[in-house]
């Protein structure tokens, strides 16, 4: 799955993991909402069964209903097709490389600490950052809870993200957020650099030490988790993250869209200062 889309691309989907709940628990799947309600009470049978408490699930989903809209947005994907040059051209504009600079000058002392920690320097994070949501400065405005759960009980993939929204449920439970502060994009993506839960939950850290892990608030956790993201995949300090050099496979992990890829490696590249380019003439095809 890929964050393709504009500058809220979204963080990867990862793989969906069983936790071991019974999947009868919950009717398996609806094409309309009209057996959402059902569907949800057995979620919720679910959700205590894997272990999550009642605080967190009542506190999650007491308000959650079927949202036409994700569905829409899920339905209305296209293929993406642009070549690199396109598609970069677009998205390593001068706003971002700018912006991107003074946002590295700003936080030195902190790019510091996270490379010390995880090998991975200030430029990439900060292309990462600017490219998801333009540094922070859009979100997206889907209730992430409602979302998830709309495409839980949807059949198109419903086990993936009823595995995605377990995890959002252990983000409230762990006391990271609470579900008012969990909104993004239409797919569940949370933060700045657009986490899916499951990967919130695996690679979010508290970098501030104040006890939460906060990828929407915090500038020190998000920067640093998506530091850790990539040192999760194999980040190699002092490596290059160019096509062809070794730290370009742990982008890959971020996003497997080729061409999304090296444009955060020609984004982070142009930050540096660097003058190096990475290649180019390779369309993508994909999709959410």
């Amino acid at each position: 799955m890929n964050r393709m889309t504009t500058a809220l691309g979204a963080a990867a989907l990862a793989l969906a993991i069983g936790f071991g709940a019974p999947k009868a628990l919950a009717a398996e799947c609806g094409r309309n909402g009209e057996g959402f309600e059902a569907w949800l009470a057995g979620f919720e049978k679910e959700a205590v069964a894997a272990g999550i408490s009642k605080a967190a699930i009542d506190s999650s989903l007491r308000d959650v209903y079927y949202d036409r809209s994700v569905i829409s947005h899920d339905r209305g994907q296209k293929v993406f097709r642009q070549t690199f040059e396109q598609f970069s051209a677009r998205m390593a504009n001068s706003f971002r490389v700018s912006k991107g600079r003074a946002l590295l000058q700003k936080h030195a002392a902190l790019f510091k600490r996270i490379e010390q920690k995880y090998g991975v320097p200030g430029p990439v994070i900060v292309a990462i950052w600017g490219l998801e949501t333009d540094f922070g400065s859009y979100l997206g405005d889907f209730a992430t809870i409602r979302a998830l759960a709309t495409l839980a009980y949807d059949c198109r993939r419903a086990d993936k993200f009823r595995a995605e929204l377990l995890d959002a449920l252990r983000i409230v439970e762990r006391g990271d957020l609470d579900p008012a502060q969990m909104r993004g994009a239409w797919a569940g993506e949370i933060g700045q650099t657009q986490f899916m839960p499951s990967s919130y939950l695996k690679f979010a850290v508290d970098f501030d030490g104040d006890g939460k892990r906060d990828l929407v608030h915090n500038t020190a956790d998000v920067l640093a988790s998506t530091a850790n993201f990539l040192h999760g995949y194999g980040w190699k300090p002092g490596a290059g993250w160019d096509e062809g050099e070794p730290n370009f496979p742990a982008l890959l992990e971020w996003n497997k869209a080729k061409v999304y890829s090296k444009t955060i490696a020609l984004l982070a590249d142009k930050i540096k200062g660097d003058t190096r380019a990475s290649g180019i003439g390779d369309p993508v095809e994909t999709a959410r």
